[in-house]
């Protein structure tokens, strides 16, 4: 975690002094002494979401990175940091003397957890959707970490949850996420939404994803999770789910009952 550069921080929530624009930018940041989050991250995240929100309009100008750092009592360092991930997502540009502008304003956003999870899904065909947590742990996998394309040291939170509904279950989720990317999943409780999640506490957008469909026979996990006496028809899921910078987050593998799940798509021309 970036450290502050003024030596006593001990306040929960770290505001801008008053005398510090009073409106704008400065006075709607905050950041927050008492997480795990680095101050980069924080920051990243804010300003990311004022963009999104309208807050930050197009052309307009952002302090530089010497007044930003002192206004909020940290390192050059740590706003040169989130204003390079900015620029990398295309949402910051640098024009010399111009300073750095906010590039585009996406109107357009939604979390990828509001275009269609599987409470909407369910929604749309008339069905209370819930969930059980079966576990969720911090792993090290070979396997995963050549999917995301990490070394096999790299960390990855792992969920195994069960999707019910109307209280029957439907298809057993296995989740896994990139700690590298986003530490704070390690420790998420797992209520709410992952996706409103990643992006508040981690200041991660999901905006893309690649999805394939392919028939397979349950597993003795499966079997045991949709009490099958015998292996039966599935259908399985594997989704992968891309940052706006293009940085694999997440990567599930859901299997659904193949008698009890028909998988829908609308497609417009």
């Amino acid at each position: 975690m970036n450290n502050p550069t003024t030596p006593a921080r001990d306040a929960a929530a770290l505001a801008l002094p008053k005398g510090a624009a009073a409106s704008g930018i400065l006075a709607k940041l905050r950041l927050d002494a008492t997480t795990s989050e680095p101050y980069y991250q924080q920051l990243k995240r804010q300003i990311q979401n004022l963009i999104h929100g309208g807050d930050i309009s197009t052309g307009s100008n952002l302090p530089s990175e010497r007044v930003l750092a002192e206004a909020l009592g940290v390192s050059r360092t740590t706003i040169k940091r989130c204003y390079n991930d900015l620029r990398h997502a295309r949402l910051l540009s640098t024009h010399g003397r111009g300073g750095t502008q906010v590039q585009a304003a996406q109107k357009d956003y939604h979390p990828m957890g509001k275009l269609k999870g599987f409470a909407d899904d369910m929604r749309e065909r008339g069905l209370a959707a819930s969930t059980q947590l079966v576990t969720h742990d911090v792993v090290q996998d070979r396997m995963i970490a050549s999917i995301f394309g990490r070394p096999s040291v790299n960390k990855f939170a792992k969920l195994v949850r069960i999707r019910l509904a109307d209280g029957q279950p439907l298809a057993r989720e296995v989740a896994w996420y990139d700690l590298a990317l986003a530490p704070p999943m390690a420790e998420w409780d797992t209520r709410g939404s992952v996706y409103t999640f990643l992006q508040e506490r981690c200041g991660l957008t999901l905006t893309t994803a690649e999805q394939t469909i392919e028939a397979v026979m349950s597993s003795e996990a499966e079997a045991k999770a949709f009490q099958y006496a015998a292996p039966s028809p599935c259908l399985l899921l594997k989704r992968k789910s891309f940052s706006s910078d293009n940085k694999l987050v997440e990567y599930v593998e859901s299997t659904y009952r193949g008698e009890a799940y028909a998988y829908r798509l609308n497609l417009a021309g």
